[in-house]
């Protein structure tokens, strides 16, 4: 497993952008796939951005797709979640989540490791 710590997060008006950044600890993170998943209030959580190791696979779900872009820098130990054209149902707690298991990259029960979580509020 592997220590994430997300930040980047706050309040934004309608249009605006934001990156999120997801720091790790540990020396097996460049092997690690990276998900972006988000949790609004009363929901579950839900599939956004995952890329693997090396950035050759990378999905979206529908609702972020053309809006957002994941994106990783092994030397830094760090992923990212680049947020353009945000919409007030944007609005929830997002967090990073890594894996090694090969499962499906957008299912939550893949992942072994999460962060904490950054709060995004999308409002006028």
């Amino acid at each position: 497993q592997v220590l994430l710590v997300e930040s980047g997060g706050g309040l934004v008006q309608p249009g605006d952008s934001l990156r999120l950044s997801c720091a790790a600890s540990g020396r097996t993170f460049m092997w690690n796939t990276v998900g972006w998943f988000r949790q609004a209030p009363g929901k579950e959580r839900e599939f956004v951005a995952a890329i693997t190791w090396n950035g050759g696979t990378v999905r979206y779900s529908d609702s972020v797709k053309g809006r957002f872009t994941i994106s990783r820098e092994n030397a830094k130990n760090t992923g990212y979640l680049q947020m353009n054209s945000l919409r007030p149902e944007d609005t929830a707690v997002y967090y990073c989540g890594a894996t090694m298991s090969g499962g499906a990259i957008d299912s939550a029960g893949t992942y072994e490791s999460w962060g904490q979580g950054t709060q995004v509020t999308v409002s006028s």
